[in-house]
C-alpha cells in the first residue's frame, strides 16, 4: 500500500470513528475542547506511524486506544483524583491484557465501551442551546461529522478563519457555561432534542438547496445530515420525531439526481423525471415515517413534513399527486408550528388543489410579513401563480424581484429566465 493509499484509509477511518473517539475522551476529561485536541493527537500519530509500520489489524481500535493513552497522560499531569486515575488506568491495562490474550476481544472492548452513551452525550453537547445556530452547525460537523475546518468552510462558502473562530468560541462557551457531559434529563429532553434535530435539518437544507454560490445542491452536506440522523435514530429509537426527520431527509434526498440537469441547472419538482428518484431512499423514508407514526408521532412537525414528502414520493407522475391531502397536511403543520414559510408552502399546495386564485389570495396575506421581506421565494411563488392566471406582466415583475433577492447563482438565473419568458412568451 502506498503512502497516499494509507492516508486515504486514515481519512476514511477518521471520518467514521472520530465521533466515537471524541465522545469517549470527553467522558474521561469532561471537556469537549480537550477531547477533540487529544483525538487530533491520535490522528497525527496515525499519520506518522501507519505509513511507516503498516495498517494495524483494527484501525478503529488503534485510534481509540491511542487516544485514551493521551487522555490518561493528561489526567496524570493534572494530578486528578487517584480513584479516577486508577479507574482509567485499569481500563487501559485491561484492554492491553485482553488484546495480548485475544485480539478480537480487545477490539470489542475498545470499540464498545459506552460508545452509544458517549455519542449521545456528544450529540447533545454539540447542539446545546447555549450556542448560536451557526456555532452548533460548525461544531456538529467538526465533532460528529469528522469534517475538517476547511471542508466546513467550503461547504458553507465562508472563510476558513470564520469557521475556525466559530468552533473555538463554541468550545469556550461550553466551558464557561459549565455544560455537563451528560444526556439531558427527562424533563429537558424535548427542548434539547428539538435543538439537535434543528441543527441536523439545517445541515441537510443547506445541502439540498444551497443558500449561495454557484451550485444548486451540495450533496456532501445532505449525506452528512442523513448519516447523523440515522445515528441519532439508533441512539434514541423511541423518539418519534427523530424518525420523522430521518423520513423527511431520506425522501427528499431521493430526488437529488433529478433536481439538476446535465448542466447543473435546477429542475423544479413538477418537471423532474421521477424515474431518476432513488427507490431505496424512498423505501427507507417511508419505513421511517411508519416508525414515527407507530410511536405516536404522526402530528410531529418533521413527521408531518415527511408525510407531505411521501405524497410526492408515492405519485408516479406529477398529475397523480394528492394535492388536497398535501394542502390538509400543511394546514395541520401550520397549527402545530405556525410559520410564514409554512403558510407560503400551504399557498402553493392550495393553488394546486383548488386553483391559483386561492393560492394567490393566501400569498397576499403574507406580503407584509416581516420574516419574508427578504425571502426570494415569496415573489417567486407569486410570479408562478400570476403566470397561471395569465397575468404575465405582473408575473415578470415578481420574478425580477425574486431574482434580485436570490443569493444562489443557479436560482437567480432560473428566475431571470422565467421573467424573460413572461416578456417574450415561452421559448
Amino acid at each position: 500500500m502506498t503512502v497516499a493509499d494509507t492516508h486515504r484509509t486514515i481519512n476514511a477511518v477518521w471520518r467514521i470513528e472520530s465521533a466515537k473517539v471524541i465522545g469517549a475522551l470527553a467522558r474521561m476529561t469532561r471537556d469537549v475542547g480537550v477531547a477533540e485536541e487529544l483525538a487530533q493527537d491520535a490522528l497525527l500519530a496515525a499519520l506518522e506511524q501507519w505509513p511507516r509500520d503498516g495498517l494495524p489489524d483494527n484501525p478503529a481500535a488503534w485510534l481509540m486506544t491511542t487516544a485514551k493513552h493521551r487522555a490518561l497522560d493528561l489526567l496524570r499531569r493534572r494530578k486528578l483524583h487517584a480513584a479516577k486515575e486508577g479507574e482509567i488506568s485499569h481500563e487501559i491495562d485491561t484492554a492491553h491484557a485482553m488484546r495480548a490474550a485475544d485480539h478480537a476481544e480487545a477490539v470489542d472492548a475498545a470499540l464498545d465501551d459506552d460508545v452509544g452513551d458517549d455519542l449521545l452525550r456528544l450529540v447533545f453537547i454539540a447542539c446545546h442551546p447555549v450556542l448560536s445556530p451557526e456555532a452548533r452547525v460548525a461544531l456538529t460537523l467538526r465533532m460528529l461529522g469528522g469534517l475538517t475546518t476547511d471542508e466546513i468552510a467550503r461547504s458553507f462558502l465562508v472563510p476558513e478563519a470564520t469557521i475556525a473562530q466559530r468552533i473555538v468560541r463554541a468550545k469556550r462557551t461550553l466551558s464557561n457555561a459549565n455544560v455537563p457531559f451528560e444526556a439531558p434529563r427527562a424533563h429537558e429532553l424535548p427542548e434539547r432534542l428539538a435543538s439537535v434535530l434543528e441543527v441536523i435539518y439545517l445541515v441537510f437544507n443547506e445541502g439540498y438547496s444551497a443558500t449561495a454560490g454557484q451550485d444548486w445542491m451540495r450533496p456532501a452536506l445532505c449525506d452528512e445530515a442523513l448519516r447523523l440522523g440515522r445515528i441519532l435514530a439508533g441512539l434514541v429509537p423511541a423518539e418519534p420525531e427523530v424518525h420523522g426527520l430521518v423520513a423527511l431527509m431520506e425522501i427528499q434526498a431521493s430526488r437529488a439526481a433529478a433536481r439538476v440537469n446535465a448542466d447543473g441547472e435546477p429542475v423544479l419538482l413538477l418537471d423532474q423525471n421521477r424515474a431518476r428518484w432513488d427507490p431505496l431512499l424512498i423505501r427507507r423514508g417511508l419505513a421511517a415515517l411508519d416508525q414515527a407514526e407507530a410511536l405516536g408521532g404522526a402530528e410531529g412537525p418533521y413527521a408531518l413534513q415527511a408525510a407531505i414528502a411521501a405524497c410526492h414520493a408515492r405519485a408516479r407522475t406529477a398529475d397523480a399527486t394528492d394535492w388536497p391531502r398535501i394542502a390538509a397536511l400543511y394546514a395541520r403543520l401550520a397549527e402545530v408550528t405556525p410559520s410564514p414559510i409554512v403558510e407560503l408552502n400551504r399557498a402553493v399546495a392550495e393553488s394546486m388543489a383548488y386553483g391559483p386564485a386561492v393560492g394567490l389570495a393566501r400569498v397576499a396575506t403574507l406580503r407584509d410579513e416581516p420574516a419574508l421581506q427578504g425571502y426570494h421565494l415569496l415573489p417567486a411563488v407569486e410570479g408562478d401563480l400570476l403566470v397561471k392566471l395569465g397575468r404575465k406582466a405582473e408575473a415578470g415583475d415578481a420574478f425580477k424581484r425574486a431574482a434580485a433577492l436570490a443569493r444562489n447563482e443557479r436560482e437567480r438565473k432560473l428566475l431571470l429566465m422565467r421573467a424573460l419568458m413572461c416578456a417574450n412568451g415561452p421559448g
